[in-house]
């Protein structure tokens, strides 16, 4: 049990690869009521430096400063993944406690699928699942509460149950009218754009290839990396919104 530090306005979203948390941030944006910041964490280790508000951050710490910069002046929602680690974030138990951590999953089977599809080199630990525990543990730790958790099934199946039960979740209003936009690809999103390709031509929460599980089973190398995450994603789903 950490201390408690004032409240940030910074409401986070992290989510393993493939798991729909771009479609999730593309409804913050259409909300239109925070600033929303597009994986600041994952873009400084890729590619060494991001954009969060006014500031260029180089490195771990510096997203950590800017999103609490940016978060003295307007709410901030950031989404991110984890097919890296972020020690700097897990040592930093101010940030875990004082933002509001929130986390989506989706069955390990069809996140790989869909990962291993766009990237054949794959490696085990970058399917994120056990990474995402472990912010989640960390946040549990520091703040003392379970955090919030969406299964993706759940947002895809029943999208306006599921962010009402979000929104009722993390104390914000729940708006129906951003569970549809505009389909096309977000200047936010360029610099990776392959990755959103299927959300970019999307207009809402809409189911989309399944059938991954039978290819991942099909593969010693695919099915034993499913095995090692499957039991991260257990623990997550087990805590998972009932919408």
């Amino acid at each position: 049990m950490g201390h408690n530090p004032e409240r940030i306005q910074v409401l986070a979203l992290w989510s393993a690869p493939r798991c729909r948390s771009t479609a999730f941030a593309r409804m913050m944006t259409e909300r239109g009521d925070r600033a929303v910041v597009h994986e600041p964490f994952s873009r400084v280790v890729d590619f060494g430096a991001v954009e969060v508000g006014d500031r260029t951050a180089n490195d771990e710490q510096d997203v950590l400063a800017a999103l609490r910069a940016l978060a003295c002046t307007q709410p901030v929602f950031f989404k991110d993944t984890t097919d890296f680690h972020y020690p700097a974030l897990l040592a930093d138990e101010d940030f875990l406690s004082a933002a509001t951590h929130t986390f989506i999953i989706r069955d390990p089977a069809e996140a790989i699928a869909s990962h291993h599809a766009l990237n054949p080199r794959l490696g085990r630990d970058e399917i994120g699942f056990a990474w995402l525990y472990e912010i989640f543990t960390a946040v549990q730790d520091a703040t003392g509460t379970t955090p919030v958790v969406v299964d993706s099934d759940d947002l895809l199946a029943r999208p306006a149950e599921t962010v009402r039960a979000y929104c009722e979740a993390v104390g914000i209003t729940f708006l129906p009218d951003a569970l549809s936009w505009e389909p096309g690809m977000r200047p936010e999103w360029r610099s990776t754009s392959r990755w959103h390709q299927s959300t970019s031509e999307t207009a809402g929460f809409t189911p989309g290839r399944t059938g991954g599980a039978e290819t991942v089973a099909a593969d010693p190398v695919l099915r034993a990396y499913r095995d090692y995450h499957q039991p991260y994603y257990e623990r997550l789903r087990a805590v998972a919104l009932r919408p």
